[in-house]
């Protein structure tokens, strides 16, 4: 099963292009003069699929497509991970609670390989963002040629406060196991698809129909409580709230603060962030404080805290200490890394 998703394009394999296989492992071409925002890249991948698998807690889907490159942060610091020649294909594991269909954007996966029983590669897989698979794990893995392997996925929890039915979900190890066959001639039939038109515009290509969840953020109208307003920094987009009737987030009489960040275009959660909200009232400050990272199944995954109170009248100021520290595929390396402080009138 393989997917692309372009409009007004050209497409092809790597012959019908004019590459050989060893383009797989060169990159492909980059847009110039990006924006400092979420933008089309020049080119789009295909890719093909693995197989579902499901745990106790977890949905799991095991994607390939060419080896290539990705940008990881470490605070504000990006880094460009490059491919390698002895790389043979990037492994990416969607990963969703299969009783809400709630992505879980930020947990520890690890995908080992194994060929006849014996462990040919293991390595830690990066939370990652892509505009065409959205939330997902991946990195790129070496194999030992064609043929019969087995992937296990390893997701190992989250350090993510879990609220209402999901508190205590997402704690334990659970092992996603699939059985594939490797054969470089057909990942090399997976369609390339180049953008002229379109390439460097700012707005992003729509994800692929996959038939699982791909991380969307919830319908901010849908969402509980009183919307405090709405805000962009460094092309990211936050939605404040403030919910009075909150007993699983807060004590009695208390106010529970959530905000959810998401990009712009396809409306992505945008996890691991270090988020820091602060309440001023008639020119003094009455709150502040770092809001944590929450996975609910109403909110979804939001930034939240416990406050006093919020009133009409009051400013609220967001002030993002660190960007969301999530791997990013091309079109979105540019986009959420400065990312200046934010106020809402409320």
């Amino acid at each position: 099963m393989l997917g692309v998703g372009a409009i007004g394009a050209l497409a092809g394999c790597l012959d019908d292009l004019g590459f050989d296989t060893r383009s797989a492992w060169r990159d492909p071409p980059v847009v110039e003069d990006r924006p400092r925002a979420v933008y089309v890249p020049a080119v789009t991948e295909g890719m093909g699929h693995y197989g579902h698998a499901h745990t106790e807690s977890y949905g799991v889907m095991l994607s390939y497509t060419y080896p290539h490159r990705f940008w990881t942060l470490v605070g504000d610091r990006r880094e460009k991970t490059i491919v390698e020649s002895e790389d043979s294909l990037h492994l990416m594991a969607s990963i969703w609670d299969h009783h809400s269909e709630t992505v879980i954007p930020d947990s520890e996966v690890t995908i080992e390989i194994l060929r006849d029983g014996d462990l040919v590669t293991e390595e830690v897989a990066y939370p990652m963002l892509s505009q065409e698979m959205g939330v997902h794990y991946g990195d790129n893995y070496a194999l030992d040629g064609n043929g019969q392997y087995t992937a296990r996925v390893r997701v190992g929890g989250t350090q993510l406060r879990q609220t209402g039915a999901f508190e205590g979900r997402f704690d334990r190890l659970e092992t996603a196991t699939f059985d594939f066959e490797f054969d470089s001639d057909e990942m090399y039939d997976l369609p390339l698809t180049e953008l002229p038109e379109r390439a460097g515009t700012r707005g992003a290509v729509e994800p692929m129909d996959m038939g699982h969840p791909v991380g969307r953020a919830p319908d901010p109208k849908s969402l509980p409580g009183e919307r405090l307003g709405r805000k962009t920094s460094g092309d990211a987009i936050f939605h404040a709230y403030s919910l009075s009737d909150a007993s699983r987030f807060a004590a009695p009489d208390r106010t529970y603060l959530y905000v959810t960040a998401r990009s712009p275009h396809n409306g992505f959660v945008l996890p691991a962030m270090g988020l820091r909200a602060e309440i001023v009232r008639d020119g003094k400050r009455t709150f502040a404080g770092r809001l944590r990272r929450t996975l609910d199944p109403e909110l979804g995954y939001h930034y939240g805290i416990e406050i006093g109170s919020i009133r009409s009248g009051d400013k609220l100021r967001l002030a993002v200490e660190a960007p969301p520290q999530i791997a990013r595929h091309d079109g979105y390396e540019t986009a959420f890394l400065d990312m200046p402080p934010m106020t809402f009138a409320v």
